[in-house]
């Protein structure tokens, strides 16, 4: 089995589908967010955005779960810039993305939504639009709408690992 980062702005609906994929494919899941340092957990729930320094540590945590996930894995977090997603690729060769695309609005309703425990506010939502360089013309990246329905969601992203889209 291939490994796999599910990828996108926040509210996008990364952990849902990643969760869904994992058991799919009987892999391993791996929560992105849970790897942040507590300083940068801190950052985000006082909205301050992070830097690419900040995710440095972060990128690393991230490319070691993905190297020990055996015989594959499937994680779920931003990888909002191509150096991200290289970090993780040079780590995982291989590796696949799939980008949950969501429009600002739907974004924004989202976070909005979630709990109080959730360590990312609506404040930040358009910091992550900022940062986001779409992986579109990226090998190994199957884009998916992040409205549509979760299982429509599951069986395009089946069928791309299957070679069927």
């Amino acid at each position: 089995m291939n490994k796999l980062v599910v990828m996108g702005v926040a509210g996008c609906g990364k952990s849902s589908l990643g969760i869904a994929l994992a058991h799919a494919l009987r892999a391993p899941y791996i929560e992105g967010d849970a790897y942040h340092s507590n300083e940068s957990i801190t950052k985000m729930r006082a909205g301050i955005p992070l830097t690419d320094t900040d995710r440095q540590g972060w990128l690393e945590r991230l490319s070691d779960a993905l190297s020990l996930a055996q015989p594959g894995g499937v994680l779920a977090c931003s990888a909002l810039k191509r150096s991200y997603r290289d970090r993780l690729r040079a780590a995982s060769p291989g590796l696949r993305f799939v980008f949950l695309d969501i429009s600002r609005e739907l974004s924004l309703q989202r976070v909005a939504a979630r709990s109080a425990q959730h360590l990312f506010p609506v404040s930040l939502v358009d910091s992550q639009f900022a940062a986001l360089e779409t992986p579109a013309d990226e090998e190994g990246v199957v884009t998916v709408g992040a409205a549509a329905p979760p299982g429509q969601q599951l069986a395009q992203v089946l069928a791309w690992l299957k070679g069927g889209a």
